[in-house]
């Protein structure tokens, strides 16, 4: 995290806000639950080690809607001035799946995949969950089998226009997430068409994200992110660490 400040400075950044993972799953080898005290000790360290960079503590929570009692354990434990909520992982044969697990989306599974996860996902917005920023809209195109099966972001614009509707319903802001700066078709999360689909349903607000997960990839893809939601009709606000408006 310190070395994460140090960069945010190097490239001019006036503002950077960690979203630690919470989640409640643990699907992968090395996956944990949230040191909620140690994390926010983390983030006191580095405000006092670098007091010109704005730093904003915030939390992802992975599936709350299916994982109520733990998300609100997490929230309890201290104060987050920016919560994402966001799905990672689908049921399949009776246990949850990450999207992100090799071979999982292949040319005959990702279609109907994406279509499950994004079930999902409208099951999530339409909680009572508490979070504010609906993140990664599409993870699974992270890990889509691009080179066999197109993406259409229209061949699902049923499906992503419900959770637009429903996000916006509840006053969300929309994350464009540029997965550590990969390619746009892959990493742009979601794609142009969805973030103008975001301001048809009435979506008043976005946010960045790199998802970086290392220092030397913050803010990696930015340019391309932000191209693609001004072109939607969203602006960025006065102050730098605020979500940009329609």
């Amino acid at each position: 995290m310190e070395a994460t400040c140090r960069r945010a400075l190097e490239i001019g950044l006036p503002s950077i806000a960690f979203t630690e993972h919470a989640d409640f799953v643990h699907v992968h080898d090395g996956q944990h639950g949230l040191d909620v005290d140690g994390y926010l000790e983390s983030i006191e360290r580095c405000r006092a080690l670098h007091p010109s960079l704005r730093i904003i503590a915030g939390v992802e929570l992975g599936e709350p809607h299916l994982h109520s009692a733990a998300a609100a354990a997490v929230l309890a434990g201290g104060h987050f001035a920016r919560i994402l909520g966001s799905v990672h992982c689908v049921t399949l044969d009776g246990r949850p799946r990450d999207l992100s697990e090799k071979g999982l989306l292949t040319t005959a599974t990702a279609h109907g995949l994406f279509r499950t996860y994004l079930a999902e996902v409208l099951d999530l917005v339409r909680s009572s969950q508490p979070f504010e920023v609906l993140a990664h809209l599409d993870y699974p195109r992270r890990y889509w089998p691009h080179a066999t099966v197109e993406l259409a972001a229209t061949d699902f614009e049923d499906e992503y226009r419900a959770i637009l509707r429903e996000a916006a319903r509840r006053g969300s802001v929309l994350e464009v997430n540029t997965t550590r700066g990969a390619e746009p078709r892959r990493g742009l999360c979601p794609p142009p068409d969805v973030i103008g689909w975001w301001r048809q349903e009435g979506g008043e607000r976005v946010v960045f994200g790199s998802d970086s997960h290392e220092p030397a990839r913050i803010a990696a893809g930015f340019a391309v992110a932000a191209a693609a939601v001004e072109a939607a009709g969203f602006r960025p606000s006065d102050d730098p660490a605020d979500h940009w408006r329609r």
